[in-house]
């Protein structure tokens, strides 16, 4: 690499996860059947079909020929390689058990990989059903009603109210569009913006855990998380103080995040992670998890008991995303009926109303 390059590529790249399961794999196959690392990364990065991907392949290529060992080379890429994934690597190249971390970590990216798919499945449907909703809404706005407008004026006829905020809305369409989009535009990102504001990500993130739908399918998630991850590092032989702090660093809601780091420090403390566990505030971890921990510790069988965990919450979060479209069509009829119900109102009234003064 030239001097001063950027050592992590990924900056300005996305990877997408199924790059890092589809690698992993592959990496587990390959070392398992006795091919040296160096010849394996090469191997890989030759059949990587994503440019970015690629070039983090090759740099890690090169460091690994350099002597460097393959978590030194994977740590200088940390938009690639997250916190959890490099802490299986390290301990497996410690312990000798490169070969059956990679495994496992390849089974676990694609369960997460699989949670994904099925939240985003689950939101597909209704985010299609609105989305027409709003666009035939808006041709109707746009190319039928300006038509009539002229022919209700050639007879003078007062226009109801729901065809004049109709009208409204279709002009300003029309003549300002562009400005509203941008308008639009702009409050997302700021509203994105502020969000991520460090007063103001953990006000969001509480929020978020307290919506109806939303709230417990976040829950779900996280907590299937935290067991996965937790039990997998934990059935690696990392430490639990610093498996506590990797898991952190892998959950997306900042209040399941931090209430993890102050777990970590109760256990430097001597207390179990149990006890730890009941201590956090707003109820996030459940009585059924606090419970099974300390079932576990007791038993000297906490991993086997998070790893259990982890697939229960994951059954969890598969059960509500095909639950979800049963509950959201109710809603989602009685958003669209309000829709045609109103622009129909708009269209049909002055028409009634008009037929009524020719009578």
């Amino acid at each position: 690499m030239k001097k001063g390059f950027n050592k992590d590529i990924t900056i300005f790249s996305k990877i997408s996860h199924i790059d890092r399961l589809l690698f992993t794999k592959h990496l587990s196959v390959m070392i398992k059947a006795g091919i040296p690392i160096a010849e394996a990364v090469e191997s890989l990065s030759g059949q990587s079909k994503t440019p970015a991907f690629k070039k983090v392949l090759l740099a890690m290529l090169a460091d690994i020929n350099n002597g460097q060992s393959i978590s030194k080379a994977m740590a200088k890429h940390p938009k690639a390689f997250s916190g959890f994934y490099l802490s299986l690597i390290e301990i497996g190249e410690e312990s000798g058990t490169l070969e059956k971390n990679l495994e496992f970590l390849s089974v676990q990216l694609a369960k997460d990989n699989s949670l994904r798919k099925k939240v985003q499945g689950a939101l597909l449907y209704p985010g299609i059903v609105l989305a027409a909703t709003a666009i035939i809404g808006l041709a109707i706005s746009l190319f039928i009603l300006p038509q009539l407008v002229g022919f209700f004026d050639a007879f003078n006829s007062e226009l109801p109210l729901a065809t004049k905020i109709l009208l409204f809305l279709a002009n300003a369409t029309a003549n300002y569009g562009w400005l509203i989009l941008i308008g639009i535009a702009a409050l997302v990102s700021a509203f994105l913006a502020l969000i991520k504001t460090p007063k103001i990500k953990p006000i969001w993130h509480k929020a978020l855990l307290s919506f109806p739908l939303i709230g417990p399918i976040l829950r779900s998630i996280n907590l299937a998380r935290f067991s996965r991850n937790l039990g997998t590092l934990l059935s690696s032989g990392v430490p639990i103080s610093r498996s506590l702090q990797v898991t952190a660093n892998t959950l997306d809601n900042l209040l399941f995040s931090s209430s993890l780091l102050s777990s970590g420090k109760h256990l430097q403390k001597g207390q179990s992670l149990a006890k730890s566990l009941e201590k956090v505030p707003d109820h996030l971890f459940p009585s059924i998890v606090t419970k099974m921990v300390a079932v576990g510790e007791k038993t000297g069988k906490l991993e086997e008991t998070l790893l259990y965990l982890g697939e229960f919450y994951e059954d969890e979060v598969d059960q509500f995303s095909k639950n979800l479209s049963t509950i959201l069509e109710p809603i989602l009829l009685v958003v669209i009926g309000l829709v045609v119900g109103f622009v129909a109102m708009a269209i049909i009234s002055p028409i009634y109303e008009l037929t009524g003064t020719l009578r």
